[in-house]
């Protein structure tokens, strides 16, 4: 999907890690959220509520996931699952442009 129609776009920016990774909130009409976003080079460490799937757009990162025993390399085109309650870890290795999607 390119684009969204008949949403809602939160204004106020979500920023972690002294801004290197910001993104923004996008409220469907069923009430599910999305977030789009840019992640700088670095290393993050996030933790989820919910599921996400978090789709990189452009760029390059690897990921370590909770149920995986070994990084694994993610470009654009890509995406990958994260369980509900649980921590996940990034390397960004060139400027990420992403989509999250919150699942249940």
């Amino acid at each position: 999907m390119q684009s969204f129609e008949n949403v809602t776009v939160v204004k106020k920016a979500n920023r972690y890690f002294d801004d290197k990774v910001t993104s923004r909130t996008v409220i469907f009409p069923d009430g599910s959220k999305k977030t789009l976003g840019i992640m700088l080079p670095g290393s993050y460490e996030f933790g989820t509520d919910k599921a996400e799937i978090m789709e990189i757009l452009e760029g390059k990162l690897e990921v370590f996931l909770p149920q995986e025993s070994k990084w694994r390399t993610l470009r654009g085109g890509e995406s990958f699952d994260v369980p509900a309650h649980s921590r996940f870890s990034l390397k960004v290795n060139e400027t990420v442009d992403y989509c999250c999607s919150y699942v249940g």
